[in-house]
């Protein structure tokens, strides 16, 4: 038996290190994938949001409301992005998430508060996010007791030694115990998705590259379009599929309400579903093997993962990694998956997150396409 020889080793290291430089896009994705991970984690990733859009609702000027409203403002959770007097307005900017927050004040604050009588504020949160806005109301009730400390002197010392002059009543909306799992759980059903249809789509045109019958399809007089909608068909029941398993666990074993219409969610997520498989589609005709096709498809899901707000606040990012998030399909399927269940959002109000996607949807499918027709020539 011939000894360990060091010589002829390193003669099959040198040959396949060659190889894989020669792979040009597989050491890519090696060495990118680490560091599109740092760049996500250590920068990108937050906790505790800042800035937090909130809308005040007052019909007291008074000096006091105006102190009120700059203890807030001090405090950097929250950011006054509407003011005004009509509840209605402020109802419907927390109901489409334009905002985060709800401050109430009653017309006649600063008058009751003189008296002693402890006013009530109302602070409504769109609680479909816990994780979103937890720090920010522990901040609120630090600041309830302070606010208004410059403004309490001389005969109204007196108030400063209750704990707080008035009463603060929080309301949290469409998830009002704060339950986790009626944020995962919808959240769940894009990225799932999202994984998969790219995976199994890049992973089926990749194989039959492989196998040469790609060549078979080229003898038949099938246009590209027609093979690119007749392979995406069949991912899309598979993707109904999946759905299916999905919402029958939310429904019966986590509980998730569902407040909205069930037809417009189904519309929805096939929307959803045929952007992403463009998405595989497109990783179908550059990458060379399925090695490939699952290397591009991890490149996607990561991002879209960890920048949708699935995992973290969408709002705590920075406001670089929100534009790269405003992109991914899988931002705006959260944000209407969870306002059909969770808030009731009618076609109307998801509007505004359904265009993202449809114009997402049809760059997937025009870039798809070419590179499909650049693969048959």
């Amino acid at each position: 038996m011939r000894r360990f020889s060091w010589n002829r080793m390193l003669a099959v290291f040198i040959k396949e290190f060659q190889q894989m430089m020669r792979d040009r896009l597989t050491f890519a994705m090696a060495v990118g994938i680490p560091i599109l991970q740092l760049v996500l984690f250590g920068y990108a990733i937050n906790t505790d949001p800042k800035d937090l859009p909130t809308a005040v609702i007052s019909s007291d000027p008074s000096p006091m409301t105006r102190s009120l409203v700059a203890a807030l403002q001090n405090t950097g959770y929250f950011r006054i992005v509407h003011s005004g007097t009509r509840e209605d307005v402020g109802e419907a900017l927390l109901a489409t998430g334009k905002v985060q927050f709800l401050l109430v004040i009653p017309p006649d604050f600063s008058q009751r508060l003189v008296r002693g009588e402890r006013p009530a504020l109302l602070l409504a949160v769109d609680a479909t996010d816990p994780s979103a806005s937890g720090n920010a109301v522990a901040a609120l009730n630090i600041v309830a007791a302070q606010a208004l400390r410059n403004d309490l002197t001389g005969p109204l010392r007196a108030l400063q030694a209750t704990p707080a002059p008035y009463e603060l009543r929080l309301h949290k909306r469409y998830n009002p115990e704060g339950l986790s799992r009626y944020n995962i759980v919808p959240g769940l059903i894009g990225t799932i998705l999202t994984m998969t249809m790219v995976m199994f789509t890049g992973l089926g045109m990749t194989r039959e590259r492989e196998r040469g019958t790609m060549e078979n399809l080229l003898a038949t007089p099938v246009r590209p379009g027609e093979v690119m909608v007749g392979k995406i068909l069949p991912y899309v029941v598979i993707g109904y599929i999946q759905l299916g398993v999905v919402m029958l666990a939310a429904f019966f074993l986590f509980e998730v309400p569902m407040v909205g219409s069930f037809t417009l969610l189904m519309a929805m997520i096939g929307v959803f579903i045929i952007a992403n498989l463009g998405v595989g589609f497109t990783f179908s005709t550059i990458a060379r093997n399925q090695l490939q096709a699952v290397q591009m498809t991890f490149f996607f899901f990561l991002p879209s993962m960890l920048l949708s707000g699935f995992m973290f606040p969408f709002r705590a990012m920075p406001q670089w990694a929100q534009w790269i998030g405003e992109v991914l399909p899988l931002t705006h399927f959260l944000r209407i998956v969870r306002g059909i269940l969770l808030k009731g959002s009618t076609a109307s109000e998801v509007l505004p997150e359904l265009w993202p996607l449809l114009a997402f949807l049809l760059v997937a499918g025009f870039i798809a396409l070419k590179r499909y027709r650049q693969t048959l020539d």
